[in-house]
């Protein structure tokens, strides 16, 4: 059994879009839930929403249409700040208490922001056992230009301040890494919705089949966005940003529904009430 994880986020939160944002930051995903949710359930697959907090503000239904639909909350943080920007851990205790909030509490799962979670932001782990979280899903062990911890175990470990990428047999937390690809011996991200664009289909479920083979789960997971382009305003980007918000995302939705077509996936706590770990 895989993972799947939804990071529910709006248009103006991935990391690479914020800079070149000219208008008004209004909220459209919300529209795009129902699409999402149908693509689940006619595949009969529980996922797990990593959603952006301040999203709920104005369209707190989604929560109840996420809940009612047998899938589980967790918490992207408020805004979508990267863990490792200048004073965020002074804020963040309160950033949980809002969200636990808003969420009725049933959040028990964090994924950092452009997988942010690094030496620099370790602070967190703490954090969340101090707040009674259970897991979290923010390191992606190979290397990329925004993110990677090349040297962190593949398959889920119990993580601490002091040890981010080995088991900690007195960690508290549970570390899901996302799914990568071993290349000539060079690894590389495999789990998003960029690589389920970018790469050739054989590639990812060659990928997912490997995992399943060393009983691992591939821990994969996809933005709301790149499901509900359609929700996507006209955003003028440079060359790079472009190509990795955009390209072939139109085909991402298919894409998607091919994976949960060939392969069960599930959610975080569905996943740990049935495994050991």
């Amino acid at each position: 059994m895989n993972i799947l994880g939804i990071d529910f986020e709006d248009w103006y939160h991935p990391q690479l879009v914020q800079p070149y944002i000219t208008t008004e930051k209004k909220p459209t995903m919300f529209q795009g839930m129902d699409k999402i949710l149908e693509l689940l359930n006619k595949n009969e697959t529980s996922a797990t929403f990593f959603l952006v907090g301040e999203l709920l503000y104005d369209n707190p239904e989604l929560l109840d249409k996420i809940i009612d639909n047998g899938h589980e909350i967790a918490f992207h943080t408020m805004h979508h700040d990267r863990l490792d920007s200048s004073n965020f851990s002074e804020k963040f205790d309160d950033e949980l208490d809002e969200f636990d909030n808003l969420s009725d509490g049933k959040s028990k799962g964090f994924r950092a922001p452009t997988f942010s979670l690094n030496q620099n932001s370790s602070w967190l782990i703490d954090k969340l056992e101090k707040h009674h979280y259970v897991y979290d899903s923010s390191i992606v062990p190979a290397k990329s230009d925004l993110y990677g911890m090349p040297t962190a175990q593949e398959g889920p470990y119990r993580i601490s301040q002091n040890s981010l990428d080995k088991n900690d047999i007195n960690g508290k937390i549970i570390e899901f890494p996302l799914a990568i690809k071993k290349f000539f011996g060079k690894k590389i991200p495999a789990a998003g919705g960029f690589y389920l664009r970018s790469l050739p289909m054989k590639i990812t479920k060659n990928t997912i089949k490997n995992y399943e083979k060393n009983n691992i789960p591939a821990t994969f997971f996809i933005h709301s966005w790149e499901l509900t382009p359609e929700f996507m305003p006209d955003i003028a980007l440079p060359f790079k940003p472009n190509f990795v918000t955009f390209h072939n995302i139109k085909k991402a939705y298919s894409r998607m529904n091919e994976l949960l077509e060939n392969f069960d996936f599930t959610s975080f706590e569905n996943y740990m009430e049935t495994n050991s770990l």
